[in-house]
Order: C-alpha cells, then sequence, then structure tokens
C-alpha cells in the first residue's frame, strides 16, 4: 500500500468519524392523538419507545402541540416524561403550566437542556421513554385530557466509543513494516535504475 493510499484511507475514516459524531435531532410527530388517564406510572398512560442509540445524550427539546383538557381537569395538569428506559433519569415537562382551566390549546416551547443542567444519557439499550400522564388524577372524568397532535423534537449527541489506542509494541511493529516497505521499494527502484 503507497503512502498516499494510507493518507487517503486516514482522510476517508476522520471524514466517516466527524459526520457519525453529528447526528441530527430526532422528531417524535403524532397525529392521532392518545389519552392522559392517570398519575405518572398508571399503566393506562401512553408510553412511546424511542430508539436513540446506545448511550445517547439527551441535549435539547423543542415542542409543539394542540392538548385538551376535560372538565373539571385543567390544562396545568397535561404533562409528559421523556427518560432513559429504567426511569432513573430523565425530565418532566408541563407545557400547560399556570393554565388552571381546562379546554383545548396550542403550547410550544424549547429547552437546552445541557445550559439548564437537565441532559442525560439513555442506557445501553438506547431507549428514550415518553410517558404522556396527569399531574394531577381527576377520579369523576376519564381520561383526563387527550393530547391531540404535534411534535416533539429531540436533540441528539451519540455517544462515540474512543479508539483504542495501540499498545507501544503494535505501534513499533507498524512503523517497523512501513519502514522495511519503504526500504525495500527504494532498494527496488535503485536496481531498476542500474540495469537500464
Amino acid at each position: 500500500m503507497s503512502l498516499n493510499s494510507l493518507k487517503k484511507l486516514f482522510a476517508d475514516l476522520s471524514l466517516l468519524f466527524c459526520t457519525s459524531a453529528f447526528a441530527g435531532p430526532l422528531t417524535f410527530t403524532f397525529t392521532d392523538g392518545f389519552d392522559s388517564v392517570g398519575e405518572f406510572g398508571n399503566p393506562s398512560n401512553t408510553i412511546v419507545n424511542l430508539d436513540v442509540g446506545a448511550n445517547s445524550r439527551i441535549t435539547s427539546i423543542s415542542y409543539a402541540v394542540n392538548v385538551t383538557a376535560y372538565d373539571p381537569s385543567w390544562l396545568d395538569e397535561l404533562s409528559f416524561a421523556f427518560t432513559n428506559s429504567k426511569v432513573t433519569e430523565g425530565v418532566i415537562l408541563e407545557p400547560g403550566l399556570g393554565d388552571i382551566v381546562p379546554g383545548t390549546t396550542d403550547y410550544s416551547g424549547s429547552i437546552d437542556l445541557v445550559l439548564n443542567g437537565l441532559d442525560f444519557t439513555v442506557g445501553v439499550d438506547g431507549i428514550l421513554r415518553l410517558e404522556f400522564f396527569e399531574y394531577y388524577d381527576d377520579d369523576d372524568v376519564f381520561p383526563d385530557g387527550r393530547w391531540n397532535f404535534g411534535s416533539i423534537t429531540f436533540g441528539i449527541e451519540p455517544f462515540e466509543e474512543p479508539a483504542p489506542v495501540p499498545e507501544p509494541a503494535s505501534a513499533l511493529l507498524v512503523a517497523a513494516g512501513l519502514a522495511a516497505m519503504a526500504s525495500r521499494r527504494r532498494g527496488a527502484g535503485a536496481k531498476a535504475h542500474r540495469t537500464s
């Protein structure tokens, strides 16, 4: 393999690393809607699992949703959590915080999780778990609310395995092999030059 081929190989590998290190955001869009039934952990709540890649870091969120709270439930109570699959790390978001009225409305916003110290990593299974729930469960209405339609976009930083560092003995072997190839080429070039 020539030195130019090696340089091209290293350039191609570095390009591959750069393109994989900057994955784009992941958008979850829903159009049919789903009910918001009980408090966090209620088995009737809607749960969505998104595969974002093993050990990926969740760095931001932006959302635009249309929701309905059925009387006597309030818009303030419609919540969703996004966590790792074990529910040991994550964030709870209440888009209508402070709207203590029933009804239907739109909410949108964005949060830089890193800036606010809320970023977290998913586990080795790569699952980002979303649960849509009610902050307060009104017993006299079922369901309490509905997430009608919308989209939620997550900023995701993929986990990059650190490149293995070659052992000193391996590095010396590679260097010796390259030096031997270079001297063999020079010797072959000089021999060809003498016979002509």
